[in-house]
């Protein structure tokens, strides 16, 4: 249903700057915004951006001033545009439906109190779900896991044996948790794979995006600290220790037994070799191949990886080279004219001087 501006304003405990009586009935960014809907605009210095855009109003940060068109101003720009969407477009809700009588359930799994158990999904021997979690259809759960309580498990993911999980984990479509870890050696001229005996173990308000893969570990766990999220298609490879409160983007590759402190960063593509340490609140720049522990606290970008200030300097240099390369080879002719004239005969070089 529409809103009004001045109740739009009171919902997001913002102050209506400009005339009032506008009727929203929808929310959109400012490139797609139409005539009867809200924007957002974030920064000071994006304000001038309004004009170009069709929304009859914008949320804007507090101070901003008079507008061409009517702005509500908020302490937080983001926090209030979610709340006007939720208010416009409520999300969906679906009614808790216990375990559907078309999943397959094995009579030794262990069910909480309210856990949705969706259609066509596979929940193994001796499998525990805590209170109030949720498995979509296609998920397999397979034999010996926990999954902790408010945990939500989206369609195709493949949770292997013994993988446990802790409360409100989000687990996203296709990701796959403890699979056999990379490692072999050669026995008698094949490869022969290393024990599999471990797990993988995620702590409390873990998130694990679409296509992302854990490894279990050899012979204990591969585990993920509390609060840490993963993006999608993220790889970490058997006996990876990751600390609390970390965020891995996008097609980020960690190998095997390497481990991390808390509220790291790594940025998309990163990749970190085997055996190595990253430090507390180390941020990893995209694209950065790690071959080397990281300090804490520090940031590193590049291949190798090397700290940001120094790779600044590498590049600002490298920026400098086709400038640098003409200045040389000016130099070298100079060079070459100086170690010519010294070559000279001296009567050829005092007529040069009598000459001149």
């Amino acid at each position: 249903m529409p809103i009004s501006l001045e109740d739009l304003a009171s919902l997001v405990q913002g102050t209506v700057v400009g005339s009032l009586g506008q009727s929203i009935s929808g929310a959109a960014t400012l490139e797609t915004a139409g005539p009867a809907d809200v924007t957002l605009i974030d920064a000071a210095d994006k304000l001038h951006l309004l004009a170009k855009s069709r929304a009859c109003a914008a949320i804007v940060p507090q101070g901003s001033g008079p507008m061409n068109r009517p702005t509500v101003e908020v302490a937080d720009v983001h926090a209030a545009f979610a709340a006007v969407i939720i208010r416009l477009r409520p999300p969906r809700t679906a009614a808790r439906i216990g375990v559907s009588p078309r999943a397959v359930v094995d009579p030794t799994a262990r069910i909480g109190a309210d856990a949705d158990i969706h259609p066509l999904a596979v929940i193994g021997a001796d499998v525990e779900i805590g209170p109030g979690a949720t498995i979509h259809s296609g998920a397999q759960i397979m034999a010996g896991s926990r999954i902790g309580a408010g945990t939500v498990i989206f369609p195709n993911a493949v949770l292997y044996h013994s993988t446990q999980v802790g409360a409100r984990c989000v687990i996203h479509a296709g990701a796959v948790l403890g699979a056999y870890g990379f490692g072999y050696k050669v026995v008698d001229g094949g490869y022969c794979l290393s024990a599999q005996l471990g797990w993988v173990e995620l702590g409390d308000d873990v998130e694990i995006g679409a296509g992302t893969t854990i490894d279990r570990g050899t012979y204990g766990a591969t585990s993920i600290g509390n609060g840490t999220k993963l993006d999608n298609l993220v790889m970490i490879a058997h006996n990876c220790r990751l600390g609390r409160h970390n965020m891995i983007c996008s097609q980020v590759g960690v190998a095997g037994s390497t481990t991390t402190g808390d509220w790291v960063v790594m940025a998309g593509q990163v990749g970190v070799r085997d055996h190595v340490h990253i430090g507390d609140k180390a941020i990893l720049g995209a694209r950065s191949g790690v071959s080397n522990d990281v300090p804490p606290g520090i940031t590193v970008l590049g291949e190798p990886a090397i700290e940001l200030r120094d790779r600044k300097l590498q590049l600002a240099t490298m920026s400098k080279l086709p400038e640098m390369r003409k200045d040389i080879k000016q130099l070298n002719a100079r060079v070459d004219a100086i170690e010519r004239s010294q070559t000279q005969p001296q009567s050829q070089r005092d007529r040069g001087t009598e000459a001149a």
